[in-house]
């Protein structure tokens, strides 16, 4: 079945990922800009980061006739820097107008910290003035509820974010009505260690079935699963979901959210 990966951080993964992604039917890759495991130091490491993400990345994923898109953003992780922040986000319009470009992600909250919640306001402002999609990070485990409260306070606050042109990422089960009642899409992440498995997430779709959702894998440098929505797809024809409904989550869904971008084109089949 066809399927969009709608947030890998595909610089971590290997080349056999990719080849391995197709083979199971993804019909494209979407990168938000991430932490890359430790702090960086320049904005030019960011530079060149964003280079990455918007020129060789989609080039090695053109070679399995994968379609590749990115975000980009400075991450929450590194947001306690307030100057270097400041310097990330002064370059971040340079990159809006690459051809994969979908937006400013993915921003958010790790710790919950003021600096954390001023860089996500400057975030906000960017992709206001810029006309961009939104895709946001919300803290894990026990700081998740927070976090996400706060993060809807502040789009809410700023007033000029179209609410579906924003998605709420890695949203469990006591976050997930809080961010559909607000009117945004919310991604639901399969991750084995801080997010949900094919179960739970599976559990949630059946609750908001005809919400704005998307699954991902967030596949990364940790433990993690590219493979996790096929794998996802697998669990939800054993429960006995038509395939047309499986392929409204995992392709239709995706689709609808990201085509508001018209840069985000796929090959009609």
């Amino acid at each position: 079945m066809r399927y969009i990966e709608p947030h890998g951080h595909m610089v971590s993964r290997t080349t056999d990922d990719y080849e391995a992604m197709v083979y199971a039917g993804c019909a494209a890759v979407c990168e938000p800009a991430f932490w890359a495991g430790f702090d960086r130091g320049s904005v030019e490491g960011f530079r060149d980061y964003f280079c990455q993400l918007t020129d060789y990345e989609p080039r090695r994923a053109a070679r399995f006739g994968l379609p590749h898109y990115s975000w980009l953003c400075i991450n929450p992780k590194e947001s306690e820097d307030m100057v270097l922040a400041e310097e990330v986000l002064s370059i971040i319009p340079d990159f809006l107008g690459c051809p994969n470009v979908l937006g400013i992600g993915e921003i958010g909250l790790n710790k919950n910290t003021r600096n954390e919640l001023r860089i996500l306001e400057r975030h906000i402002d960017v992709a206001a003035q810029h006309g961009q999609l939104v895709l946001v990070h919300t803290p894990h485990l026990e700081d998740k509820l927070k976090g996400t409260r706060l993060i809807l306070d502040a789009i809410r606050a700023d007033g000029r974010l179209v609410a579906d042109r924003v998605i709420i990422d890695h949203c469990e089960e006591h976050t997930l009505g809080l961010v559909l009642d607000r009117g945004h899409w919310a991604g639901i992440t399969l991750y084995p260690e801080s997010k949900t498995t094919p179960a739970r997430a599976i559990d949630m779709y059946e609750q908001y079935s005809r919400q704005n959702l998307w699954l991902n894998s967030a596949c990364d440098w940790g433990r993690s699963d590219p493979l996790s929505i096929p794998k996802t797809v697998l669990e939800m024809r054993r429960r006995g979901h038509r395939e047309s409904a499986i392929e409204g989550l995992v392709y239709g869904n995706p689709v609808r959210f990201l085509s508001q971008n018209p840069r985000f084109q796929l090959r009609l089949e």
